[in-house]
């Protein structure tokens, strides 16, 4: 498809990012922005990043690959002419990177001194930890969330790299990045925004610290409130070995589960009487198949849901429903979120991979010479021989 500015139909039409590739959060970050209708343009390398070609790459839709050796000077100028009629920049490199390409927020703000500049780590741009390498589980093993996750008491158990990466990572950045456009927009001058995993997994994790200073929660995993530690917040095994989620924290849900599962059970404000409910509960599910369950417990209060994979979520009631997930250029994907009555967000192009649209999207952005910048190896047009 041919692009062009302004293609985005969300609430940030109008608003122009740059992003400097990195992996994850970065992506993750930048695909928000151009799903809520932001124009941004990707800087990749020549060649590509972690996915190869990039073209299933999800976490790149939306918006432009252009390819830029930011080893030459014509491609870090081409990167300044980029930010000077931009509303925002974004970057994920190591600290110190970008000021020693030139593209630091000095250099950038030498330019448009309006621009926010969202920086994307897991340490943080300062701190002893600042320069070193990292991994999801990493920032948020010393956050104290890590410690906590799972049920088995013998070890903790990670998410895949939703709670630092995306939960602490991306989201912040957006709400920061967003938080700075507002304000840019009064006091006419942008600002960084340091956006460490390590700060939004703790920020993140704030709940932990009320159940812990309530005391309904400790350092001991399955044990508390909300992670096993009680029977009707649990996870039970069905009788075609699969799962159901139950969450009947409440009374009133508490009551609805019990008479949907048509069993008695001793006073669960007896702490002693715990153990004997967790039997029963798991005695129960066992004697059906999780198809069955499901029927049992759809749209009722008691709080309980199977757990299903992510390849069979799309076909969900609820969530086909609702078009929680939509195909988009042949890939079934997250739609959009969150939802917007009257500046709706779509998806305005597939991935393309690295320097797919190095020549027209530079053109569009009002770069001069873009067959110059090509031809000197600068820039990499996909497809060009």
């Amino acid at each position: 498809m041919t692009y062009e500015l302004g293609q985005g139909t969300g609430p940030l039409k109008g608003v122009k990012v740059v992003e400097i590739a990195g992996i994850g959060p970065g992506p993750h970050a930048c695909m928000i922005l151009a799903d809520l209708g932001a124009d941004v343009i990707r800087i990749d390398r020549p060649g590509g990043g972690m996915f190869g070609s990039g073209e299933h790459d999800v976490l790149t839709r939306s918006r432009p690959s252009i390819a830029l050796d930011l080893k030459k000077p014509e491609a870090v100028a081409t990167v300044l002419d980029l930010v000077e009629s931009a509303d925002v920049l974004i970057e994920g490199m190591r600290p110190g990177v970008t000021e020693r390409l030139g593209l630091g927020p000095d250099d950038c703000w030498g330019r448009n001194p309006r621009l926010v500049y969202g920086r994307m780590t897991g340490w943080g741009q300062d701190g002893p930890w600042s320069q070193a390498a990292g991994h999801d589980m990493n920032y948020i093993a010393i956050t104290g969330a890590l410690h906590g996750l799972g049920q088995d008491r013998s070890r903790p158990h990670f998410p895949g790299n939703l709670v630092g990466d995306f939960g602490g990572g991306s989201t912040y950045l957006v709400i920061g990045v967003l938080a700075a456009l507002l304000e840019a927009k009064t006091s006419g001058q942008g600002q960084v925004v340091d956006a460490a995993i390590v700060d939004g997994t703790a920020h993140l994790n704030a709940m932990a610290t009320t159940l812990t200073t309530l005391g309904v929660a400790s350092d001991r995993r399955a044990s508390g409130l909300l992670d096993g530690g009680t029977p009707y917040y649990d996870i039970y095994e069905t009788a075609d070995g699969q799962h159901m989620s139950v969450g009947a924290l409440e009374p009133q849900f508490y009551d609805e589960l019990v008479r949907r599962l048509e069993i008695d059970l001793p006073d669960r404000n007896d702490l002693s009487n715990l153990g004997a409910i967790r039997e029963a509960l798991a005695a129960r599910f066992k004697e059906k198949t999780q198809a069955e369950w499901s029927e049992v417990f759809d749209g009722t209060d008691a709080c309980v849901a199977a757990i299903i994979p992510l390849s069979a979520a799309p076909a969900h009631p609820h969530l086909a429903a609702r078009g929680t997930f939509v195909e988009s250029a042949g890939i079934t994907q997250p739609a959009p979120a969150p939802r917007f009555s009257r500046t709706v967000s779509t998806i305005t192009m597939p991935p393309g991979g690295a320097g797919a649209h190095t020549r027209e999207a530079l053109t569009a952005w009002g770069v001069a010479d873009v067959d110059a910048l090509i031809e000197s190896g600068a820039a990499v047009q996909k497809g060009d021989s």
